[in-house]
């Protein structure tokens, strides 16, 4: 009897044996991550020369923004749909704005785009900090209407009301300090302004430190959408002449920000565009070939980033939208025209005036005619942007 024992027991432990070995072979098929994972792959190569060349020659650097901000997300989006294995890397990098991103475009080794507002490089021109600066750039894709959000206590009824107030304008390496500081230049405006990481910023605020907090970025911006405080509100920014130069009609609601505006509410503000940018390198070199590698695949999978989980400020970018004074990387144009992808035209806009008899005749100067001109470019981009939504969605 103890003998038959013994045999089951033998038994029992051999199947669970012969089990457990098959359990790691089913394991190391298809549960092990270096048979899907190319990251691995390339460790377990042990940091071979065709790994090594592999990884830097097809990796392309993005300067994003800051924590929190749209540009850190759009950066996210980007690395999440174009990465392919070893064939395509994009590497988004925290920045610290618009401003820094500039000279980290011009002088930090390794980066080869980054996102900035469109109102920097003409700042940093008109100040006397740089010369001929747009020719040193050139853009992949006009983005999306960056909007200013101005926060303040509901006394303050629109932006005009902040004259000789405290406004904190963020850091001086970003570009929301560009933006209101052109704006209070152009309405002749002369707030107390103070530089503040705007997290810090609005706690300020609540303490009643300073007396408003500007944010200029795309809408919902999460540092604005998570403010909660009834004593304050989002202040209406007037689209004035002074500021049709550079700067588009926007609106935000409740929808954006159901904290701080109400029920059907739409505070009127102005917008201003985010560029994809990068250096002007010269077409036989390295550097623009990988330039050349993510344009393709970018504009390629274009109609991906329009859909849910992305950020939904996608929704708003037009590949052809065209961004006057800027000077687009070639192999962007070549691509457009080779897909049949045409920029908004001034024919367009002239047949558009033919049909509109009303609306030419409001038109007084060739200032005038260039104010509207851009703001028919910002609805036909708008136009463009839901068609191919609807197109994506299609697919």
């Amino acid at each position: 009897m103890r003998r038959l024992f013994g045999v089951a027991v033998f038994a029992i432990m051999m199947a669970c044996g012969l089990t457990a070995q098959a359990q790691a072979q089913t394991q190391q098929t298809e549960y092990d991550p270096a048979k899907v994972s190319e990251s691995l792959k390339a460790i377990f190569q042990f940091g071979s020369v065709a790994t090594k060349q592999s990884l830097n020659s097809n990796t392309v650097t993005l300067m994003s923004g800051t924590i929190g901000g749209t540009y850190v997300q759009f950066g996210a989006d980007l690395a999440s749909v174009l990465d392919d294995g070893n064939k395509l890397r994009v590497l988004p990098i925290v920045g610290r704005g618009s401003v820094q991103s500039v000279a980290d475009i011009l002088f930090l080794q390794g980066v080869d785009l980054g996102i900035v507002r469109s109102d920097t490089l003409d700042y940093l021109e008109r100040k006397g900090f740089a010369k001929d600066i747009k020719k040193q750039f050139t853009y992949v894709t006009k983005l999306y209407n960056e909007e200013m959000h101005v926060i303040a206590s509901k006394s303050v009824r629109s932006l005009r009301d902040l004259e000789g107030k405290t406004v904190s304008v963020d850091l001086p390496n970003g570009g929301t300090f560009v933006t209101a500081l052109t704006v209070f230049e152009r309405l002749g405006m002369k707030p107390k302004v103070v530089y503040v990481e705007q997290r810090i910023a609005l706690e300020k605020l609540k303490a009643g430190e300073i007396d408003a907090v500007i944010v200029c970025g795309g809408k919902p911006y999460k540092s604005v959408s998570t403010f909660k405080d009834d004593r304050f509100h989002l202040v209406t920014v007037n689209y004035e002449k002074p500021l049709q130069k550079d700067y588009l009609p926007a609106s935000l609601s409740s929808k954006d920000y159901p904290n701080l505006i109400s029920g059907d509410d739409r505070v009127d503000t102005i917008a201003v565009p985010a560029v994809l940018a990068a250096y002007n390198w010269a077409p036989n070199t390295e550097r623009y070939r990988k330039l050349s590698q993510f344009v393709d695949a970018f504009f390629t999978k274009f109609p991906t980033f329009q859909n849910p989980p992305f950020h939904p400020k996608w929704r708003e970018v037009s590949l052809s939208a065209p961004l006057p004074d800027w000077q687009r990387l070639p192999v962007a144009e070549q691509w457009l025209k080779s897909h049949n992808v045409e920029a908004v035209a001034r024919t367009r806009f002239d047949e558009f005036l033919k049909q509109s008899p009303t609306t030419a005749a409001n038109i007084k100067t060739d200032a005038d005619r260039e104010t509207l001109f851009k703001q028919f470019q910002a609805w036909e981009t708008e136009r463009n942007a839901r068609a191919q939504v609807r197109s994506g969605s299609q697919k």
